[in-house]
């Protein structure tokens, strides 16, 4: 078969389930049966749930950044960069690499697995001076920033300044914010012993969410429970609030009070990737609308799934009930996808998307987490070993599990040192600086881009 007719697989992504898809595909189709390619700016697969823990510095980076080369069957092509456009009547994906040029890559079969980025409000100052917790980067820049403000504050001879640098807030109360809060509020406890001339009770950590709930999908009880624990940490949380406005050395609550900090850290939920907006499709609060065989209706070739699909949960029953962004959900979605895609290529019958969902892990540092494995509420020790055994057991690669078996060891026999690397030191990053979100064309651009420039369908 030559070359031309193998039909080609296009995978944006290296998510969960974008990942997933492709190892399935290099594992099920043989060379001769397609070709496969995949668009990601970088070519590793973050393992996103540890990433407070790389933020608190208990784990490396390189931990849970898994490379996408390692794979014995290791042959699809990695286009480096970003999809920012797909015309889905010619079938082209228009991709910015990293060097910002702009090119078109043909697919006959296109999965799209963009992810999401951090959902953010019209509130005054939040993208110029908040910091998320999406990526590695803003984990390790994060930790940085959370060291050098204990340094700061050390050598200051204010006690204004010395008390703003010394307040941290955290507005989300989703597994994200929270187990972020719960980190890096372990990590200055921790650091402060090594600063004899700071006073320990000057250092404040506050989580604020406008839900009247703690993480709601852990119950009644679990949710007390965590909360119980954050609090006797000294962790504030206010529920009910959000921020008003936010500022270089202060931050608004929207019950009146104002706080001074110089830490605001967002984790107020995820949407959709702007990818889907240039697509012309229907949506489904955001997220783009697919069958329970993860297909695009009445787009031929088009498979959408993860964080950016409204995927029918047919576990659940009800008809409108969609699976939540989760990496479980994620990576069999993948694996179906990827079935789904091998099915057509062999004209044989696709299976619909089928998963009950196992439980919630919420690691909070230390010995502390609370769980609800297939609905059986855990929290301390046993707690804290269903999580991390659950964590370790999905990274995808035998060297991630040594490395981040090793690295919970070594922290919890060693400590940790506080030390900061320098990187991007002196330059700001806050939320608009990393997620790139204004880099995406409208639906019209992109059509006019390939119309224009760029090859059309054979």
């Amino acid at each position: 078969m030559s070359t031309v007719t193998r039909p080609r697989i296009l995978v944006v992504g290296a998510g969960f389930a974008g990942v997933e898809c492709v190892r399935r595909l290099e594992r099920q189709l043989s060379p001769y049966e397609a070709d496969i390619t995949l668009v990601t700016p970088l070519a590793y697969q973050l393992y996103l749930p540890l990433l407070p823990q790389v933020a608190s510095g208990v784990l490396t980076p390189q931990s849970i950044a898994l490379s996408l080369r390692r794979s014995r069957k290791y042959r699809t092509r990695i286009i480096p960069g970003g999809a920012i456009g797909v015309d889905l009547k010619a079938k082209v994906c228009v991709v910015r690499t990293i060097t910002d040029r702009i090119v078109e890559e043909p697919y006959d079969y296109i999965v799209l697995a963009p992810g999401s980025v951090t959902r953010t409000f019209d509130i005054p100052g939040l993208t110029d001076h908040a910091y998320g917790m999406k990526t590695l980067a803003e984990a390790a820049y994060i930790r940085d920033h959370v060291i050098s403000q204990l340094d700061l504050a050390d050598a200051s001879q204010d006690p204004a300044e010395r008390a703003s640098r010394l307040q941290f807030v955290v507005v989300g109360g989703g597994y994200a914010g929270t187990e972020t809060a719960a980190c890096l509020q372990r990590l200055t406890h921790a650091a402060v012993k090594r600063y004899p001339r700071l006073d320990p009770r000057l250092i404040k950590w506050h989580l604020i969410d406008i839900a009247p709930k703690l993480m709601p999908e852990l119950g009644e009880k679990l949710g007390r429970s965590a909360q119980d624990i954050l609090r006797r940490r000294g962790i504030e949380i206010s529920l009910g609030v959000s921020i008003e406005k936010a500022g270089a050395e202060e931050v608004t609550f929207t019950d009146g009070r104002v706080v001074p900090t110089r830490t605001l850290i967002w984790t107020a939920g995820v949407v959709a990737s702007p990818l889907i907006a240039t697509l012309g499709a229907e949506t489904v609060r955001g997220r783009l609308a697919v069958t329970s065989e993860l297909t695009v209706p009445g787009r031929d070739g088009v498979f959408a799934l993860g964080d950016s699909a409204a995927v029918p949960d047919l576990a659940k029953g009800p008809e409108d009930a969609v699976c939540p962004p989760t990496a479980q959900h994620a990576m069999r979605q993948g694996r179906v996808a990827a079935d789904n895609i091998i099915a057509t290529v062999r004209n044989q019958p696709m299976r619909p998307y089928v998963h009950k969902d196992l439980g919630l892990v919420v690691d909070l540092g230390g010995a502390d987490a609370v769980s609800k494995p297939l609905g059986v509420e855990l929290h301390g020790l046993p707690a804290q070993a269903v999580a991390r055994g659950y964590h370790w057991s999905a990274l995808r690669t035998g060297v991630a599990k040594a490395r981040v078996m090793t690295n919970w060891l070594l922290n919890a026999v060693a400590g940790d040192d506080f030390v900061r690397t320098g990187f991007q030191a002196r330059k700001p990053a806050r939320l608009k600086d990393f997620e790139f979100t204004n880099a995406y064309m409208t639906p019209e651009q992109v059509r006019a881009h390939v119309e224009g420039s760029g090859p059309s369908a054979p």
